[in-house]
């Protein structure tokens, strides 16, 4: 596959998701936060079937990088958790699975706190 016909994807399965996203945002009544937690719920239930990995083959970053992706790699997680330790892989493996990922994000979120001006909203 060429690099181009790969970013092509990723780009086009990545902008589909995002504008489903904002469908949704302006023209129905849920809150942004409503619908982030349903792009997480909905990426854990394909992730957990079996769907959510074959898109995120054949789109890459296009489909594991939106909030599906997390979803689907928290259901990776603890699908390898318990097949590992049992019952208690249930409790640990998403944890495990998005560690490195949720520092990032925290990590990053401190520093733009620290080097962002924040502003009243009017």
């Amino acid at each position: 596959m060429t690099t181009f016909l790969a970013l092509l994807k990723a780009f086009l399965v990545g902008g589909i998701l995002c504008a489903i996203g904002q469908v949704f945002i302006d023209y129905t009544k849920l809150t942004p936060a409503r619908i982030l937690t349903a792009y997480v719920v909905i990426g854990v239930v394909l992730g957990g079937i079996g769907l959510y990995p074959k898109l995120i083959e054949f789109a890459g970053a296009g489909a594991s990088v939106p909030l599906f992706g997390f979803g689907s790699a928290l259901a990776k997680g603890v699908r390898e958790a318990v097949a590992e330790k049992g019952l208690l892989g249930v409790l640990t493996g998403g944890f495990t699975a998005c560690a490195a990922g949720i520092a990032a994000a925290l990590v990053f979120s401190l520093i733009a706190a620290l080097v962002g001006k924040p502003k009243e909203k009017s």
